[in-house]
């Protein structure tokens, strides 16, 4: 799908603010807003990197309908991954969500040969 991005933002920029709906698309998600603002979590692949989304704990739909009362991202770089080879670098990157429905967590992992990003990308998007 083509995206005209405005820029990144951070994912707090959802508090307060009520969801109309939440879709996936393999490794990206977009938010959309009930005043019809668009946000998309994905990441831009380059070479030597690899950056999924490993698991969604909760339901994406208790995000919609009702207000975002939490959106926080948080990190980890320390704890290596089970059962995997050891890449030279890798991310653990967390999103929580809450409203009055319930929460969900967004789990993403990223592992590269230590010189590109592991980092999801999260902006507000056109169309």
């Amino acid at each position: 799908m083509e995206w005209e991005e405005e820029g990144s933002v951070d994912v707090s920029v959802l508090m307060f603010k009520t969801l109309s709906a939440v879709e996936r698309e393999e490794d990206e998600l977009v938010f959309v807003t009930d005043s019809g603002e668009r946000y998309r979590m994905y990441h831009r692949q380059r070479c030597c990197e690899s950056v999924t989304i490993e698991d969604i704990v909760g339901e994406l739909t208790d995000l919609v309908g009702s207000p975002i009362l939490m959106a926080e991202e948080v990190s980890n770089s320390t704890d290596p991954p089970l059962n995997r080879w050891n890449p030279d670098s890798y991310t653990w990157t967390f999103y929580k969500f809450a409203t009055v429905k319930g929460y969900v967590t967004i789990r993403w992992y990223g592992e590269s040969n230590g010189y590109y990003s592991e980092s999801v990308d999260f902006a507000k998007v056109e169309g």
